[in-house]
């Protein structure tokens, strides 16, 4: 295990005009490049405060820590350069990715509490949470590791089942590209408002490497979700480039059993159900849910509660 702020051999090529071209910079180096001067000096100008606090923090949760200053001290860390290289991650770029992502969570408490200080507006507050600079850096360094490994394009909601189920039906969703090998088993920090921002852009970028059919994947309608706030909304965009790209919704019921299958449009329970639009889609799998859900299955308790809470929120007496 080396460490990220002394260069080993392969980092130490000299960027010339006439030379080879350097490998990519890590350390400070790189999250000056690529961050910003002004975001690197904030990171550095923490590092006393981070010090005074060392010992309250020795009594936290490790993942309530911060480790910008520290990358190789992350309890993860071991386990992240197990997984980028059994994803076929260059060394390189994932020592710099690795320190982009940590300065991303150093970073995120700051945009949090401008976001609240701002608005009071949910949507505004998610905008600036999401301008965190070192998260977009990580993502534009790995995006290329985002490609599809199937000719689909899955998205999904309703619980990581669903995105368990979509890869079996053949197709990739983001959890099943390199990088989201990586992340969806990773534990970078113990606060989520630290790093949803993150998943935040990394599904846009996703999203909008679609190039033809993608597979909408839901086992519970939740309007506040990644997969109905923004990737549907940033897939329209990307559909007004692309003809080529379609959305296929398939609405998902989970059985006592763990078995999960698709809903036809008689409220049917089958191998495939394929619909032109959320709507159709959504209409089917609540009927469904208000109609043949078993209540002694504890496998779709929770997609039925969520139809409950939304339809008595929309005026519907007792969900129904």
């Amino acid at each position: 295990m080396h460490d990220l702020h002394r260069p080993t051999k392969a980092m130490t090529t000299p960027q010339t005009a006439a030379g080879p071209k350097a490998m990519p910079l890590t350390g400070m180096a790189a999250l000056q490049q690529r961050a910003g001067n002004a975001a690197a000096t904030r990171w550095v100008q923490r590092k006393k405060d981070q010090k005074d606090q060392k010992d309250q923090e020795d009594q936290k949760d490790p993942l309530e820590e911060h480790y910008a200053t520290r990358p190789t001290k992350h309890p993860e860390w071991e386990t992240y350069q197990k997984l980028t290289q059994a994803a076929g991650i260059p060394q390189d770029e994932a020592d710099a990715a690795w320190q982009l992502l940590l300065g991303g969570v150093d970073s995120q408490p700051a945009l949090n509490a401008e976001a609240a200080a701002q608005t009071s507006d949910r949507q505004k507050q998610r905008e600036i949470r999401a301008t965190n600079t070192w998260y977009h850096e990580f993502v534009k360094l790995m995006t290329k590791h985002m490609e599809l490994e199937t000719p689909t394009m899955a998205l999904w909601a309703g619980g990581d089942g669903v995105s368990e189920y979509a890869r079996s039906r053949g197709h990739t969703p983001l959890a099943a590209t390199r990088i989201g090998r990586v992340l969806d088993v990773l534990k970078v920090h113990a606060d989520w408002k630290l790093t949803g921002p993150m998943w935040n852009v990394l599904s846009k970028a996703f999203v909008n490497l679609a190039t033809g059919p993608v597979h909408i994947f839901v086992r519970a309608y939740e309007p506040d979700s990644i997969l109905i706030r923004l990737e549907v909304p940033e897939l329209h965009l990307v559909q007004r480039l692309n003809p080529d790209v379609e959305m296929i919704w398939h609405p998902l019921y989970t059985e006592s059993n763990g078995r999960t299958r698709e809903i036809s449009p008689d409220c049917r329970l089958v191998d495939n159900a394929e619909y032109d639009g959320r709507d159709k889609c959504v209409s089917v799998l609540y009927r469904y849910l208000r109609q043949f859900h078993d209540s002694g299955n504890e496998k779709a308790a929770p997609a039925h509660q969520s139809m409950k809470r939304i339809l008595t929120e929309n005026g519907h007496k007792d969900g129904v």
